[in-house]
């Protein structure tokens, strides 16, 4: 099999070849270089971080819909028939807490 291509032929394909060696060489040594790897890893960290706040935000704006729509009525009005009960059972707990303070707590 004989090549039937010229001295000049195979030379501009040496330096075609070698050129493109350069620029493989180049991007792999991008890829391995420490900063490189280390802005890989914090995009990597940052997309996750991002992701997890997103689907924490769901979840906390879906619970407070769902403890809004058990006291507030569709028409935005307080639904006093639960919100009252709730308020005595936090005033209650308030009294208990400041009742039993010992007075040594208090400086005395």
């Amino acid at each position: 099999m004989s090549d039937a291509r010229t001295p000049a032929q195979i030379e501009a394909d040496i330096v075609r070849r070698r050129e493109q060696l350069a620029e493989t060489l180049d991007e792999i040594g991008v890829r391995v270089h420490p900063s490189t790897i280390v802005g890989d890893a914090k995009a990597k960290v940052a997309e996750k971080v991002d992701r997890t706040a997103g689907r924490a935000f769901a979840v906390v704006h879906r619970t407070v819909d769902g403890v809004r729509a058990k006291f507030v009525g569709d028409d935005g009005a307080p639904r006093m028939d639960r919100v009252l009960p709730l308020a005595a059972v936090v005033v209650l707990v308030g009294v208990i807490a400041l009742s039993s303070r010992s007075p040594e707590k208090h400086g005395r």
